[in-house]
């Protein structure tokens, strides 16, 4: 591993650029789905994991336009409701898909997510969330299809908060005829910028 030798005694002067933060983009770039036109995002990171969820979107139907830090996403004709498997299993914020797919489509069909090894971490949180918005669940040969005829606003409470559960729950409910009510959800400023997002 790199390590980073700081020796002090001297003062720091001059500027550099911090991109954005990689978990507040990885959510809004799935909630484009649901925009149905285009979005333009900014200081968007560009690194594995954004690249990762973009090669989706393109996968998907979307075309995706990056002009410096700048990148346009057009979801217009998105039209496929499935993730291949070999993307999904690229990196572990990818099951926020699933709730935007839902979102849009009433519909969406996935296998469990990759990426990184910090513990157990099942989605449950997030499949129970779907069920009592209506949504319906059936799991077979590790693939997973989410459907129902309309979704239905829901008092929903996790077992503990999950920021990835709260969005995913977020992105399947926003376009839905009833309010969602979520408790037990996370409020930090990665969440807060997700919702800023569909204001």
């Amino acid at each position: 591993m790199a390590n980073y030798v700081i020796e002090g005694g001297k003062k720091l002067i001059g500027e550099t650029y911090v991109s954005g933060s990689k978990n507040a983009s990885l959510p809004i770039i799935a909630a484009s789905i649901l925009n149905k036109g285009t979005t333009t995002l900014y200081n968007v990171p560009n690194i594995y994991d954004t690249k990762a969820i973009l090669e989706i979107i393109k996968v998907l139907g979307g075309k995706i336009v990056r002009k410096g830090n700048k990148i346009i996403i057009d979801t217009t004709k998105i039209e496929n409701r499935e993730v291949p498997e070999n993307l999904m299993r690229k990196i572990r914020s990818s099951v926020v898909l699933a709730g935007a797919i839902l979102g849009r489509f009433n519909e969406a069909k996935f296998s469990y997510p990759g990426g990184c090894e910090i513990g157990a971490r099942p989605i449950d949180l997030h499949l129970n969330g779907f069920k009592k918005l209506g949504i319906k669940i059936e799991e077979n040969a590790g693939f997973i299809r989410c459907y129902c005829d309309k979704i239905i606003g829901a008092n929903i409470h996790l077992d503990f908060p999950s920021v990835g559960a709260t969005e995913n729950i977020m992105m399947a409910a926003v376009l839905g005829k009833r309010r969602d009510y979520n408790n037990k959800c996370c409020n930090g400023t990665r969440n807060s910028r997700f919702t800023e997002f569909f204001k």
